[in-house]
Formats: structure tokens, C-alpha cells, sequence
């Protein structure tokens, strides 16, 4: 009797405890439906809200009066405080504890609440700061050289033309240093303060820095070695490629401008920023004797248009099987610069205003075979909205941020193709053969390849800004230093810390991150490569289906792969949105690698041919003091710059 009393008694302990497991579990289960009805109804405010402060952001960009810079401070001061108590109710709730995955997720990216966590006080000085520099970036004008009595030439399309025309040194050097003093130097002061405010929003969000900020987007804790693996990918070819340059450049303008063995001067390379270098290529042209593949006079004799531009890629889109653009995006897409004298901001942007109908681009669009290609890129990340249109806001937002720019240009990718030109009636009929195939992966190695350096170490100079190991009486010091040692490439002239070469930079003075485009130049290619085998238009080792001449053009399957891929926003990782299109669950370069094979093979052989020295020894130019060389071995600078350059 004993023994079966002991055993009552610990049935009922036992009962006891079931029943409060399950009593547990029904308290839990309440709390997460709670949790996710509050959760859907954050997600409509904060859609609203997110409208409101974008349509005061495209209202000021497009016009930037003073009126409507102190209407976004005040929507934003606003949406701000806004958004602060939202959060606190957010942290108020046991997300850790909830067994959807899915709702924890939309939970955790909710409590990171941006910039809004700062006192308004901070957060009105952080915008300000940016304002000012975006400002100061559209605003600023120089002399013309031939004309010092003409001083209103902007970065677009004057200063641009410039550097894609003019084969006069001394034009470009004046031209260079002039652009770089109104815009960067400028905003140096901005900058700095921008820094100091941005650092205490990370801060207050849980990160050390920006930098650890930045980072976190990428969902991985190695991230920045991820970025230096794949830079070590891509070197030893964008090595050839600049050994290959430099001697035509040392050949057209003597080895006085340009050094056999040293680094190239930044103002020769055909863009005031050097990080694209397509204006080079009509006299570095590998086989001159074939026809050029630039359809920009085919586009002007066919009479096309800013809007012919528009519908063009929108019927790409729609060949695959994705969707058309809705009413709204005609109605108020600004698709050429206005005539009415506004100042503007006119670099190339897609905008998502949080509605789930209206998606715009303002572009100041003029009739060449490059705003050809970037209408198509835009129009890309309209896509992308377009495809996840339908998920909570929270999620409307690319893999990570590389992504989103990676699927305008892989549509590029197949626009560009002589193959594709040929089906639009912009190329005459002609034979694809290996001496054209060089020529065209080399024009877009002038662009894609050369820059990957410059894409990489925008943000490697940021982080150390953000991070304290580079302060403000190093940043321009620093700034060459990272871009003589993964760019190859040095200033026109000797500069100081008076100067603020980084601010003449866009991305830089908007407070844009920047390693999402070194990202999708890489991935762009991974997603191509799939895309075209899908599509049957890539079989590698054959011939006559190379990857560098497929086009995915009115193929539907290949379309609603990408479709699937696009439609997940960032509802999951990225990892697994790259798998359901690639299989892979990392950024990988030989996608890149496999596309221009061909060239660098090419490249090898000519270089050693011609007895070319590849690589580049330290500049002569100075850009830094002896001390603060001095300082940037013992601050630990030039280790991290060995690590991540792959030096």
C-alpha cells in the first residue's frame, strides 16, 4: 500500500506539472497571437509612415528649396519620435519566446530602430548634416577651363562630358582638382559631424559602430572577411587589366604623366571618380580594326527617347514573364531634367513609396547606350519592389543590400549583349567571333572589373572612420592609401587635409552604403550564370553558347526563377535566397570569373608580350605626411590594409 501511495503522489506532482506546462503553453501561444496582431498593425502604421517620409524626400531631392528641406526635417523629426514609441512598445514583448520563426524575425528586424533612436536634438543635427552635403554635392559648379567667365558647369552632364571627351591632361587635371574642392572639401566639417551622430544611433541600437551597423545587414559574422575572399578572387584580373591600361595611357600621353611601373593618375581614366573606365577603351581598344559595339548614334538615328528608353526595358521585363509598370510610375517618374532651373539631385534613383502602387525613378536621362543600360538597371529595382510588393514592410527591402543592385544589372547584362542589340535593331547582323568577343569583355571589364577596388574601399575607408582608427586629419591621407594599394590609381596632385577627396563622391555625402554594389558586381554574375543555364543559353566549354553572350530575353522560365528569388524581399536570409536561385549559399566570383575567362587569358598573354610590369609600386605623389605614415604603422592601419586588400 505504501509503495502504491508513493506512486499516487508523485502521479499527482506529476499532474500538477503537466497542467501547468499546458497552462504554459496556452499563456504562450495567447502571447504570440498577440504578438502577431500587434505585429500586423505595426506594419500598416509604419507603411504609412514610411510614405510620408519619402514623398518629403523625393519632394526635396527633385526641388531643393529651403522650404522643402525644413518640410523633410520636420516629417522626419516627427516620424522620428514616432517611430521611438513604437519601439518601446516592440520591446515590450517576449519575441525570443515565440516559436514562429517568421514572426520572431519580423520582431528582431523591428527593434533596430535606425537613426529615430537618437534625442531629437542629435538626430536634427544628423539630418541637417546630410542635407547639407547632399546640398552642397548638387549645387556645386566650377569654371570651364577654356572659359573661367563660365562657371556653371555641374557634375552632370558637364564635368562628366568632360572627362569622356577631352584628351587635353591639363584640362582634366583642372577640371579634377576644381570638381573635388567645391564638392568634397566642402563638406568636410558636415562629414565629420554626420559621423559623430550616425556612431551614437548605432550605438543607442546596439552596435560598437556604423561599421558593425553596416555589417550587420549581411547576416554573418565574418562579412568582412567574406568581402576580402572575394576581393583575392578578383584581383590577379583586375591586375591585368590595369598593367594593360597604364601602358596605353604611358604611350598617348608619355611616361612624364604616366609612370612605367608606378600607379595611374586619377584624371585619365575617362570619370572624374576613376572608377569606371569606359572613355578609355576607343584608343586601348585590344583588336581596333573590329567594329565598335556602341549603339548610342544607332539609338539617335532611331529617334529614341527618354520614354522610348522607359517602355524599351519595361517590355524586357514583361518578355519575362514579370510585371509591367503599374499607372503611377508614368504619371510621376521625373525621366528628364526638369527645364525649369531647379537645382536637383539628378544621379540615377528608383524609389519604393510603402503603398504597394506607387514605385518612381527620377533620372536625368539623355541619349546615349549607357543611360540605355542604367534605364534598365533602375527599372530593375522597380522590380524588385513590384515582386514584393505584397510582403509585410518590414521585408520590402533586398536579400541584403548587394542583391538589390545585382538584379538591375544582370537584366543589363543581356541588354548589353551583341546578341540581344542585334534582336532590338541597334547592331547590324555579323558573326561573333573571338577577336569581337575580346573587345566587348574587355569594354565591360572597363566597367564591371575596374570597379570592384573602387566599390570595395569606399566603405573599408568608412569603417575605419566610424571605428576611430582613422580620425579627421587622416582622412584623406587614409583615402589614397587605400586607393593606391586596391585601386592602383593616385591623385593628379599633392593633397593635404584641406582637402575632402571622399565627400566629391555621391554615396559618400547621402550617407548610401556602399559595399552593396561591390556585392552585386560579384553576385550579378552568380545569378546570370544561372539564370542562363535555366534558360539553356549557357553550356560551359561550348563555343557557341558562352556565358558572355547570353540573353534571357523573352525567356519565361528563367523569368519566374528570378520572380521566386525576388519575392522573398529579406523575409529570409540572404543565403537562402541565393540557393533558390543558384543552389550556392555563398557570394562566390567565379561566376564573374567563368564570364571573362576569355579576356583574361588574353590579357596573360599580351602583357607578357609586351614586357608590361603588372602591379604597381608606391606613388611619388604625396598625399600623406611622414607622421602620419608614421601613425598608420603603429595604429595598426597598414596590417588591416594587408589583410584586406590581400596584399
Amino acid at each position: 500500500m505504501k509503495i502504491i501511495g508513493e506512486l499516487a503522489l508523485v502521479g499527482a506532482i506529476a499532474s500538477v506539472f503537466i497542467v501547468a506546462a499546458r497552462g504554459r503553453a496556452v499563456e504562450r501561444a495567447a502571447e504570440e497571437a498577440a504578438g502577431r496582431d500587434y505585429m500586423r498593425n505595426l506594419d500598416e502604421i509604419m507603411s504609412k509612415a514610411k510614405n510620408k517620409k519619402v514623398i518629403a524626400s523625393w519632394d526635396y531631392e527633385s526641388n531643393i528649396t529651403k522650404y522643402n528641406e525644413d518640410r523633410l526635417l520636420q516629417i522626419s523629426l516627427e516620424l522620428a519620435e514616432e517611430e521611438k514609441e513604437h519601439w518601446k512598445e516592440t520591446m515590450s514583448y517576449l519575441w525570443h519566446e515565440y516559436e514562429d520563426q517568421d514572426l520572431k524575425r519580423m520582431f528582431q528586424k523591428y527593434t533596430k530602430l535606425g537613426t529615430s533612436a537618437l534625442p531629437e536634438d542629435l538626430n536634427e543635427r544628423l539630418i541637417n548634416a546630410i542635407n547639407n552635403m547632399q546640398s552642397t554635392y548638387a549645387k556645386a559648379t566650377i569654371c570651364s577651363y577654356s572659359d573661367r567667365t563660365k562657371c556653371d558647369l555641374h557634375v552632370e552632364p558637364e564635368v562628366t562630358d568632360i572627362f569622356a571627351t577631352s584628351n587635353d591632361p591639363e584640362e582634366l587635371k583642372y577640371t579634377w582638382l576644381e570638381w573635388h574642392k567645391a564638392a568634397g572639401a566642402a563638406s568636410k566639417g558636415n562629414f565629420t559631424e554626420y559621423v559623430a551622430m550616425d556612431n551614437e544611433a548605432a550605438k543607442l541600437n546596439g552596435y560598437d559602430s556604423v561599421a558593425e551597423w553596416w555589417l550587420s545587414y549581411y547576416e554573418a559574422d565574418d562579412s568582412e572577411d567574406q568581402f576580402a575572399a572575394l576581393w583575392a578572387q578578383v584581383k590577379p584580373l583586375y591586375q591585368q587589366i590595369h598593367a594593360y591600361v597604364r601602358r596605353h595611357l604611358r604611350l598617348k600621353y608619355g611616361e612624364d604623366v604616366v609612370p612605367a611601373r608606378g600607379p595611374i593618375p586619377a584624371h585619365l581614366l575617362g570619370n572624374i571618380w576613376a572608377q569606371t573606365w569606359n572613355q578609355v577603351e576607343k584608343f586601348t581598344k585590344p583588336y581596333p580594326d573590329k567594329p565598335e559595339i556602341d549603339v548610342t548614334n544607332a539609338l539617335r538615328a532611331q529617334n529614341y527617347t527618354a520614354l522610348k528608353f522607359f517602355k524599351t526595358a519595361e517590355e524586357f521585363f514583361t518578355s519575362l514573364n514579370l510585371s509591367p509598370m503599374p499607372d503611377l510610375f508614368w504619371e510621376r517618374s521625373i525621366i528628364e531634367k526638369p527645364t525649369d532651373g531647379r537645382d536637383m539631385v539628378c544621379h540615377a534613383s528608383a524609389w519604393d513609396f510603402y503603398d504597394g502602387e506607387d514605385f518612381r525613378i527620377r533620372q536625368c536621362t539623355t541619349i546615349t547606350s549607357e543611360f540605355f543600360k542604367t534605364t534598365h538597371h533602375e527599372m530593375g529595382h522597380i522590380q524588385y519592389y513590384l515582386q514584393y510588393k505584397d510582403q509585410p514592410v518590414v521585408y520590402r527591402e533586398g536579400a541584403n543590400p548587394g542583391f538589390h543592385e545585382a538584379v538591375g544589372d544582370v537584366i543589363a547584362l543581356s541588354v548589353s549583349t551583341p546578341k540581344h542589340l542585334r534582336v532590338m535593331g541597334l547592331l547590324e547582323d555579323g558573326t561573333d567571333d573571338i577577336e569581337t568577343n575580346i573587345n566587348q569583355l574587355y569594354k565591360m571589364g572597363l566597367e564591371k572589373i575596374v570597379f570592384l577596388p573602387f566599390a570595395y574601399l569606399l566603405d573599408l575607408f568608412r569603417y575605419g572612420v566610424f571605428r576611430g582608427t582613422t580620425s579627421p586629419d587622416e582622412y584623406n591621407c587614409h583615402y589614397w592609401q587605400l586607393r593606391e594599394a586596391l585601386q592602383g590609381v593616385e591623385p593628379p596632385a599633392p593633397r593635404s587635409e584641406d582637402d575632402f577627396d571622399p565627400a566629391a563622391k555621391y554615396h559618400i555625402s547621402a550617407d548610401v552604403e556602399y559595399m552593396r554594389y561591390y556585392i552585386s558586381y560579384i553576385i550579378q554574375f552568380q545569378f546570370q550564370r544561372s539564370l542562363c543555364q535555366i534558360a539553356g543559353e549557357y553550356v560551359p566549354g561550348d563555343e557557341t553558347k558562352l556565358l558572355s553572350n547570353c540573353d534571357i530575353y523573352k525567356n519565361t522560365e528563367a523569368g519566374n526563377a528570378l520572380g521566386k528569388m525576388l519575392q522573398l524581399g529579406s523575409s529570409k536570409p540572404w543565403q537562402d535566397a541565393m540557393e533558390a536561385l543558384t543552389g550556392q549559399r555563398n557570394m562566390d566570383a567565379s561566376g564573374l570569373l567563368e564570364y571573362f575567362a576569355p579576356l583574361h587569358d588574353w590579357l596573360k598573354a599580351e602583357n607578357e608580350r609586351t614586357g608590361e610590369f603588372v602591379g604597381w609600386e608606391p606613388s611619388t605623389v604625396p598625399f600623406c605626411t611622414a607622421e602620419q605614415r608614421s601613425a598608420m604603422e603603429s595604429s595598426g592601419f597598414n596590417t588591416r590594409l594587408k589583410k584586406y586588400a590581400s596584399m
